[in-house]
């Protein structure tokens, strides 16, 4: 098996990802690393440093074959088990996660979800059964997860997030709107619809 990528090698492939499976649905058959740098707000030399380590993918001048990179990148973190998540959280935001197509097409798979509220246990979301909460350092480590999503309310999500962290989650995207405080390596990527919306109107009106 090749060597296991590292956390920022893993989080930025995940993003190119996600550029390139939205490019190819616009009916885009190539790509520039410029291209990909304006989606992603990673520096356009990251991402040839990047793409370059694991082969020969673009011709300076012409740019990347989405498809043939799509499919390089998808066996990529295929091979390196980034695959499977971890959700904490099986409330009416856990159950549009846990349903949507969109992991799947990332190769992406909801393998264990979590949620401390016994009434939730036992439930099934997107075809996965609700774990209680203390259960996931087991499972965590039995299903070789290293990435976590936190779709709690903001009171429980560093409690949850610590939970994750002691199991060796390497990666958490947040869905609450908590700051959480995680070691060094740890990487947190926040989601807030309103401040995204924000975020992007700023640029729209400056």
């Amino acid at each position: 098996m090749a060597e296991r990528l590292g956390v920022g090698v893993a989080a930025r492939l995940s993003r190119y990802l996600q550029v390139l499976t939205q490019a190819n649905k616009m009916g885009k058959e190539r790509i520039s690393s410029q291209e990909i740098a304006e989606y992603t707000n990673i520096n356009a030399t990251q991402i040839r440093r990047d793409l370059s380590a694991f082969g020969k993918f673009g011709k300076r001048g012409v740019g990347y074959s989405i498809d043939s990179l799509l499919g390089e990148i998808r066996k990529i973190l295929r091979t390196q088990g980034q695959h499977n998540i971890a959700l904490i959280g099986a409330g009416r935001l856990g159950e549009a996660i846990a349903s949507s197509p969109i992991f799947a097409e990332h190769g992406i798979s909801v393998a264990a979800i979590f949620d401390a509220d016994p009434a939730k246990v036992g439930r099934t979301l997107g075809g996965v059964t609700v774990s209680p909460l203390e259960q996931l350092d087991d499972v965590v480590r039995a299903r070789n997860i290293i990435v976590g999503v936190l779709a709690v309310p903001a009171a429980t999500a560093q409690e949850a997030c610590d939970a994750l962290v002691a199991s060796g989650v390497k990666i958490v995207f947040n869905y609450s709107e908590a700051l959480l405080d995680t070691p060094a390596d740890v990487q947190v990527h926040t989601s807030n619809p309103a401040v995204e919306l924000l975020y992007a109107l700023y640029f729209h009106l400056t």
